[in-house]
């Protein structure tokens, strides 16, 4: 019994070698993308926090001291978000090119597994051909074994 082989399994083994590599980049692009959500999300609660005790500063007994502080954390707190904005957005173009690369070489490794499909389909193929040659051999040689006893 003859038995498959693909030709081209190296390329296929590398096709999924780097489908898995661009998931695990995939990943981390993800997992940084929340990372830097969340620090946008602390930057974001410190913020209203700051706004807050602002508020009550300027509310209760003046001091012009604490509320000159309170608005310089704040300003630091705004250029920080704007700064962490920033960050988040470029940790989302590198998850959407992560998401493209990803994306390209599924589908490289999904066109190696189809080549790889029409060409066990063609050693099908060839092997019943193969068989039913035998087949007929054995028949056509039975045949002439039979005749010739006859004469």
């Amino acid at each position: 019994m003859a038995k498959f082989v693909y030709r081209m399994q190296n390329i296929l083994n590398i096709k999924e070698k780097i489908e898995n590599q661009e998931k695990i980049a995939y990943g981390m692009a993800n997992a940084k993308l929340a990372e830097e959500q969340d620090k946008l999300q602390a930057i974001l609660v410190r913020r209203a926090d700051y706004e807050a005790k602002s508020r009550e500063l300027v509310s209760g007994s003046i001091k012009i001291r604490d509320i000159k502080e309170c608005k310089r954390a704040i300003d630091i707190m705004k250029t920080q978000q704007r700064s962490q904005m920033m960050y988040v957005h470029a940790a989302e173009r590198n998850v959407a090119a992560a998401r493209e690369r990803l994306n390209a070489a599924m589908v490289e490794r999904k066109t190696q597994e189809i080549l790889r499909e029409k060409a066990f389909e063609a050693f099908k193929e060839e092997l019943k051909h193969e068989e039913a040659r035998e087949i007929d051999e054995l028949v056509s040689y039975h045949y002439h074994e039979e005749s010739e006893q006859e004469s």
